[in-house]
């Protein structure tokens, strides 16, 4: 179901009901109390009119100056509140991208670039600050037009008039200018997102763009989508500006108007001076805070689009949450796939078409074909990270078991082609602070990959730290410290994609040795450039055209 902005706000308010019910009675006790004050001061005129500087003076002016404090008070309860609203906005958004992006289907991720979607956390600052703002500034701005609209009825009827056009202009301008303002701000936000992306690219191969050719090309695509954003923002100011414009000429009829019409009814003795004044007050209050909304429209676009630019996030589909009673222990493990075929979304052709593989335990096999061939995309179904578009996919022959993709991944290891360490140390890359690892499996893998001697040479050792996608490292230790990652846990089978083809030749051979030695009794597919591989891998299986081409066992 598609959801718009302002549905996915309301959603997101929801969440907090009791909170945001404080902030409405706060509010409404303000605004009572704000509206209280007009009334004093006219009983104040009165009081000094008639010349009497009594008790009653007195109280009135104490009451009033406590009721100005308490106003005061309230405000500064709702912000308490309010801040609390923004801690657990920015906590929920945290956890939702945290939980969300590891888990979102490969698939998904087709047409998407996933640090750009990271980039939309930011998002959640907007959102903080201004549903802050319009909970507080809107909710009294209403409150004040309804109780003023009501307390000026009681001075003449003329003023129910005044209510509902006043009521009439929120809706026209609300009405006529919501979705164009909405567009436009999704679209200027668009184009900002852009400029942040591509900014990072030239970050990312800030070398390549050095050379003074490159660098123009950069600059040029960077005023390109400036350019963009440009004619989107100055769209949506026009929008603003329209809606500034026909408050400022509301405000100058109303107030034309209520000052002709005012001073009319006491000069023919249907109002006195005080209820004139008072009058005055409330209509001066209730333009203000008629005006707080409409300024505060440009902060319910942002906020509205920002909660659109998440909620994007939140609709790319995640892998089921599968959980079973009884977990599966497997000794040996066989995969089949029959009939699978497969083919990306948007896209006409099949990169698998009609695959039918049987892989028993402990086998070795190299994948190879051309590019394109469907090598990738059959390591990937194989090991949970796609699904089959048709056709079946099961283990040890339990056809009528859907398979438990937690369960199954805790059984294999897995590099697929464009992965890199994350920031961190290098035993929390390898282990993933996971308590149940012993010192003898870690020394164990770092010894197997031959990386000890690297580690060796660093001061700090292990608890070295890594920065984001390996930077400081060689993009030979960067894969052994994947290569190790996956074999820590001693898997039942193994998915590499071009696995050690960063590596010099006789290192990458020990290693291709002892990940294909008969004392490893995993199973091992493997796509790769090197050649080596296909000597001492037990099976070749050659693919063209998203067809398995040819299958035969090497030794």
């Amino acid at each position: 179901m598609k959801y718009t902005p302002l549905q996915r706000f309301i959603s997101l308010l929801r969440l907090d009901k009791k909170d945001i019910s404080q902030v409405f009675f706060y509010a409404i006790f303000a605004g009572l109390v704000s509206l209280s004050l007009p009334l004093g001061i006219q009983a104040i005129i009165n009081l000094i009119q008639s010349g009497r500087v009594s008790v009653s003076w007195v109280v009135l002016v104490i009451i009033v100056i406590i009721g100005v404090a308490l106003v005061g008070i309230l405000s500064i309860m709702q912000l308490r509140i309010t801040e609390n609203l923004q801690q657990k906005i920015f906590v929920r958004s945290s956890f939702e991208f945290g939980f969300r992006l590891p888990k979102i289907k490969f698939e998904e991720l087709y047409n998407q670039y996933p640090p750009e979607l990271a980039n939309r956390f930011f998002d959640t600052i907007t959102i903080q600050k201004g549903a802050s703002k319009l909970l507080i500034d809107f909710s009294s701005a209403l409150l004040q037009i309804v109780f003023g609209i009501i307390l000026l009825s009681l001075y003449h009827p003329f003023f129910i008039f005044f209510g509902l056009i006043l009521l009439l202009l929120l809706y026209i301008i609300f009405k006529f200018s919501y979705n164009s303002g909405i567009s436009t701000s999704i679209k200027e936000s668009k184009y900002k997102y852009k400029v942040v992306s591509w900014l990072q690219e030239m970050a990312r191969n800030n070398y390549s763009f050095r050379k003074k050719t490159n660098f123009n090309y950069a600059l040029n695509k960077n005023n390109y989508l400036v350019t963009q954003y440009l004619e989107y923002r100055e769209k949506h100011f026009n929008i603003i500006k329209r809606q500034f414009i026909q408050l400022i000429v509301f405000k100058v009829i109303i107030t034309a108007g209520l000052l002709f019409i005012g001073g009319y009814l006491v000069l023919n003795q249907k109002m006195n001076i005080g209820q004139f004044v008072a009058a005055e007050i409330i209509i001066l209050l209730v333009i203000n805070s008629v005006e707080k909304i409409v300024v505060g429209l440009e902060t319910l676009y942002d906020v509205l689009t920002a909660v659109e630019k998440i909620g994007q996030i939140s609709d790319l589909e995640i892998e089921p949450n599968q959980t079973t009673n009884n977990e599966i222990c497997y000794n040996n493990i066989t995969l089949e796939a029959e009939n699978i075929n497969f083919k990306f979304p948007e896209s006409g052709d099949y990169v698998l078409d009609t695959i039918n593989l049987k892989i028993e335990n402990s086998e070795k096999i190299f994948l190879e074909g051309d590019n394109g061939s469907g090598k990738t995309t059959l390591i990937r179904i194989l090991s949970g990270l796609l699904q089959p578009t048709s056709g079946t996919f099961f283990i040890n022959d339990d056809t009528y078991r859907k398979i438990d993709l937690q369960q199954y991944r805790s059984q294999i290891g897995t590099i697929i082609n464009g992965e890199t360490p994350f920031e961190g140390t290098i035993l929390e890359n390898i282990t993933f602070n996971n308590p149940t690892i012993s010192h003898e499996d870690i020394k164990w893998a770092i010894e197997s990959v031959k990386l000890g001697s690297f580690i060796k040479s660093l001061p700090k050792g292990l608890d070295t730290k890594i920065f984001p996608e390996g930077r400081q490292l060689s993009s030979s230790n960067a894969q052994k410290i994947l290569l190790a990652r996956s074999i820590i846990n001693k898997p039942k089978i193994l998915f590499f994609e071009d696995a050690l083809d960063r590596m010099d030749a006789p290192i990458a051979k020990e290693i291709i040795d002892f990940l294909t030695s008969n004392e490893n009794k995993w199973t091992l597919i493997v796509s790769s450039k090197n050649p080596y591989w296909k000597e001492k891998c037990t099976r070749k299986i050659t693919m063209q055209e998203g067809k398995i081409s040819n299958d035969t066992k090497t030794i």
